[in-house]
């Protein structure tokens, strides 16, 4: 099972930006404070070189970079998840003045122009494409294994989330995205709630469709705290989708099902939807789990859709105490000395999903360690000695830093100090295997964006935030999450 899979089985502020605004090359001052601004806005000058590098001619930022070399190497491979972080990363550029507002707005504009050329299923994109021309890949680069083409609905989130904030950042490309999302309904990816059989019809969203036969995936995206709701959310908001689709997400598992952890919680009625209100604890403190328990499934969406202002008692709570628990995990549980875990490039070579396995539903999700050292609820935790080649991901204390700031500037300092985890000139380092000292040939695009969209909200709270504020967000999603109290 996939970093994004979850089977039904389991239940019955900124202003508006203008390319004339974002030429002031003082747009965020950077000084040594005690909060590391200076820091920050180092680091996320150096990441943007990364996402900068990764962007082709043709306009696409690829999946990823290999920084082993003298020289940057593009892979030929990317998805509409990789073109969205390029995106929102020139936005973010161009907002804290490390790029003028021309350029900004040229590199905005070559890639919708690539956008608007790559072939489309049902107004959405398929899973890969050439970085270098935009043409579909029917075989893996350096394999030649085939490619089907497919469908993601979330990976279709993230292009269009980018495609929004470029909408916003640049008036004059406005006309020309909303047309290409003219055609974008999330109702194709939807399975309306069955009373009578609600395994078969969840109210949830399909992972997708394979466009040769049409055929869905077997699985809906069930789990709520997990980086597929920007797509629920996306749907909601432009009224493709039912607000109820919302309360048909799962908070944790029923508690007659079989997952990581047997929860707490109540049935409360919501909007008319029966709601199982559930939680997990870990360390003491109540939280709503995400599938695997890495920390992008949580804390990604939050970067542009602000959940904690909007939900304070129950999506900023749980957030707050997520980061704290993978603080436990790395620094307690494993002995690690580091932390922060979330799906990443394996340094020795490959891609796994990393997380703390009590934080996910999945029985046996996402381990701390390649070796996949798992916890088991209500049984001791193993001595810290068993996480062997523990894997700490630093785009995950990046997404960290509105919940623990100085904690994850300092973990990243040490990941940089202690393991040589930074690039001088690309960032960070995709991973690095804290037993060993082994650090990531690679950076990945998506990882690498996320790191940009988290300093771009802590350096100018916002940034990126204001197409996800205003119009059906604002009308649809809001009350939502307004209503919204977990059982924590």
């Amino acid at each position: 099972m996939d970093r994004r899979t979850f089977l039904t089985a389991a239940g019955a502020g900124a202003a508006a930006l203008s390319a004339g605004a974002l030429t002031a090359p003082h747009a965020v001052a950077a000084p040594a404070d005690r909060s590391g601004s200076g820091q920050l806005l180092a680091w996320f000058r150096d990441t943007y070189r990364s996402v900068e590098a990764m962007t082709t001619g043709f306009g696409l930022t690829a999946d990823k970079i290999d920084v082993s070399g003298s020289a940057p190497v593009v892979s030929r491979q990317t998805s509409p998840t990789n073109i969205g972080c390029g995106l929102w990363s020139a936005v973010a550029a161009g907002g804290l003045g490390v790029i003028g507002g021309a350029a900004m707005l040229r590199t905005l504009e070559r890639t919708v122009s690539a956008v608007e050329k790559l072939e489309r299923h049902h107004g959405f994109w398929l899973n890969w494409y050439d970085a270098h021309d935009g043409s579909v890949l029917t075989e893996w680069p350096g394999t030649g294994d085939p490619v089907r083409p497919f469908l993601s609905s979330v990976d279709n989130a993230w292009l269009v989330t980018g495609l929004r904030i470029a909408a916003d950042a640049a008036p004059s490309l406005r006309p020309r995205i909303e047309r290409i999302l003219s055609t974008a309904d999330w109702s194709y990816y939807y399975t309306p709630y069955d009373p009578y059989d609600p395994v078969a019809g969840p109210g949830q969203l399909r992972g997708g469709f394979w466009t040769d036969t049409e055929e869905p995936t077997a699985h809906h995206y069930g789990a709520l705290n997990t980086e597929p709701r920007m797509a629920s959310y996306l749907g909601i908001a432009d009224g493709s989708l039912p607000s109820r689709h919302y309360w048909h997400l799962l908070r944790t598992m029923l508690p007659e099902h079989e997952q990581e952890q047997h929860p707490g919680g109540a049935y409360a009625v919501m909007d008319g939807v029966r709601v199982w209100q559930g939680h997990y604890t870990h360390g003491g403190r109540k939280l709503v789990p995400t599938w695997g328990g890495s920390m992008f499934e949580a804390l990604m969406v939050p970067l542009f859709v602000p959940e904690p202002e909007w939900s304070p008692r129950s999506w900023g709570r749980s957030h707050q105490r997520y980061v704290r628990s993978q603080i436990e995990h790395g620094l307690r549980e494993a002995g690690y000395g580091y932390w922060g875990f979330s799906p990443a490039n394996v340094p020795e070579g490959g891609y796994q999903e990393y997380g703390v396995d009590a934080l996910g539903m999945q029985v046996d999700g996402y381990a701390s360690n390649t070796d996949r050292t798992y916890t088991t609820d209500g049984a001791p935790l193993p001595d810290p000695s068993a996480f062997t080649n523990g894997v700490v991901t630093p785009h995950a204390s990046f997404l960290a830093l509105p919940y623990a700031r100085r904690e994850a500037v300092d973990n990243l300092r040490a990941l940089d100090r202690d393991l040589g985890a930074y690039h001088e000139g690309y960032g960070f380092r995709d991973s690095v295997n804290v037993g060993t000292g082994r650090v990531s040939d690679f950076m990945l695009a998506l990882d690498q964006g996320m790191i940009i969209a988290a300093l771009a909200q802590a350096l100018r709270p916002g940034l990126l935030q204001r197409p996800f504020r205003s119009g059906g967000f604002r009308t649809r999603v809001r009350p939502l999450l307004a209503a919204e109290r977990f059982s924590i």
